[in-house]
C-alpha cells in the first residue's frame, strides 16, 4: 500500500476507515456539518495520504452525515490510485485549471450547519474555503485532538520504534561529540546518525554547548566545544510510517565544574518525579508540576522557562500540552515528552527528556539511554 509520494502508508485502510467513521461521529456530536481537511498531518491521520499542499486546492470534504468525497487537481488523480484514499471507496471529483475547486468544495459540503477546518490549512485556501459558506468556519482542532490525542497499539509500537531509533543515536554521541569540534559539524554527524539509525530525516538538531545551552530553542553555532562544557543534545526525526522521535541527554565534554554536576543531578530527580506522576486521571498540570515543585524546593525555578512537555505523534508538538495549570486529564494511550530544564543565563544549561506512554496504570518510558549527566572523554 502506498501514498501519493510512493512510500508506504502507515497501517491498513480499515484503520483509516473507523478513524473517519470516528471523525464523523465526533463532528456530529459537536453541531457540525462537517470538517475540510487539506494536505497535512491530519489528512495523514485520516486517510493516510502524505500529499503536500500547493497552490491548487486538494480537500477532504467529510460531512458528518454523508460519505467523505475528496476534491482534488486531475494532475494528482493517477498519484491517487492505490493510495489508502482510493481503497477506502473515497469518491474523487477532479477538478481542471480554470475551475473553481472552492466552489466545488462549498457545493460537496452544503451549506446547512457550521463548518471546521483543519488547523493546518493554508490562508491561501481558508479564505476563498470560508467564503463559501454562511456560517463563520471553525477550527476543528477540538474534535481531531480528541482522536489523535489517544494512540492506538499500532501507533504505540510506531513510537516506540522511533524511541528505540534515537536512543541509538544517543548511544553514538561519544565518538561525535569532541572537544575542538563546532557545534555545526557534531550536528552534521548527528544528522546523518539519525538517517543512518532509522529515521527518514532529522527533523531538528540542537547542540548547545557551554552558554549556548542555556537558550532552550539554540540549535548550532560556529563556537567550538571546549572541555568542561556541558551540552544540551535535543534530537528527532520520523521513522518511515510518519511517527516522530524526540529525545534530549545532556553531556559534559571533561568533568563538569562541581555547580553543574549538583543541579543537573536535581534536574534529573525532577525529570524522575514528573515521569513518577504519570497516570491516567491526573491532569497534565500535575505532571508539570511534580517537576516544577522539586526545582523550587532546591531553588531552581526561575531557571525552568517552558513547559515540562508535549504531545508526540504525526507531528513533533501536538495535544496533550504537559504545562502549568493544565486541566486536561490523561488517558490510556496518551504520548508526550516529559523534559524539564534548567538554564543557567552566561554558563550552561541542561535538559533531560524521555517520550512516555500513560498506561493502564502509570506510564510505559519510549526512552532508555541514561538520564543523568554523561561525562565524555
Amino acid at each position: 500500500m502506498s501514498d501519493t509520494t510512493g512510500a508506504p502508508s502507515a497501517f491498513p485502510s480499515e484503520v483509516y476507515a473507523e478513524r473517519l467513521r470516528r471523525a464523523q461521529h465526533q463532528a456530529a456530536a459537536a453541531g457540525l456539518a462537517g470538517i475540510l481537511i487539506t494536505p497535512g498531518p491530519d489528512l495523514q491521520y485520516l486517510a493516510g495520504s502524505r500529499m503536500t499542499s500547493f497552490e491548487r486546492l486538494t480537500c477532504l470534504v467529510l460531512p458528518a452525515d454523508r460519505d467523505p468525497v475528496i476534491v482534488v487537481p486531475r494532475l494528482e488523480v493517477a498519484a491517487l490510485r492505490g493510495s489508502p484514499i482510493d481503497e477506502l471507496g473515497i469518491e474523487m471529483r477532479p477538478w481542471v485549471d480554470g475551475d473553481d475547486p472552492y466552489r466545488l468544495v462549498g457545493q460537496t459540503i452544503g451549506n446547512n450547519g457550521r463548518v471546521a477546518v483543519a488547523d493546518a490549512m493554508p490562508a491561501l485556501h481558508l479564505v476563498p474555503l470560508s467564503a463559501q459558506s454562511s456560517h463563520p468556519v471553525e477550527l476543528a482542532t477540538p474534535v481531531l485532538r480528541e482522536l489523535r490525542m489517544i494512540k492506538d497499539d499500532a501507533e504505540i509500537a510506531a513510537l516506540r520504534a522511533a524511541g528505540e531509533a534515537i536512543d541509538r543515536v544517543h548511544a553514538r554521541i561519544p565518538e561525535i561529540l569532541i572537544a575542538g569540534r563546532t557545534e555545526a559539524a557534531v550536528a552534521a554527524d548527528i544528522s546523518a546518525a539519525i538517517v543512518e539509525e532509522g529515521h527518514t530525516e532529522a527533523a531538528f538538531v540542537i547542540v548547545g554547548s557551554g552558554p549556548n545551552g542555556a537558550d532552550p530553542h539554540h540549535e548550532v553555532s560556529s563556537r567550538v566545544i571546549e572541555r568542561g562544557d556541558v551540552v544540551v543534545v535535543d534530537i528527532g526525526g520520523p521513522v518511515p510510517v510518519g511517527y516522530f522521535s524526540d529525545c534530549t541527554r545532556t553531556y559534559s565534554v571533561g568533568e563538569p565544574n562541581n555547580e553543574a554536576t549538583e543541579k543537573i543531578g536535581i534536574l534529573e530527580e525532577a525529570q524522575r518525579a514528573a515521569v513518577a506522576a504519570v497516570r491516567p486521571g491526573a491532569t497534565a498540570g500535575d505532571i508539570d508540576a511534580a517537576a516544577r515543585d522539586h526545582l523550587a524546593a532546591h531553588g531552581l525555578s526561575d531557571y525552568f522557562v517552558h513547559r515540562t512537555g508535549h504531545g508526540i505523534g504525526l507531528s513533533v508538538h501536538e495535544e496533550p500540552y504537559i504545562l502549568s495549570g493544565s486541566n486536561q486529564t490523561l488517558r490510556a494511550g496518551m504520548a508526550f515528552s516529559v523534559e524539564p530544564g534548567v538554564y543557567l543565563p552566561g554558563k550552561w544549561g541542561a535538559r533531560i527528556e524521555d517520550i512516555v506512554v500513560v498506561s493502564d496504570d502509570g506510564a510505559v518510558t519510549l526512552n532508555n539511554q541514561p538520564h543523568g549527566l554523561t561525562v565524555l572523554p
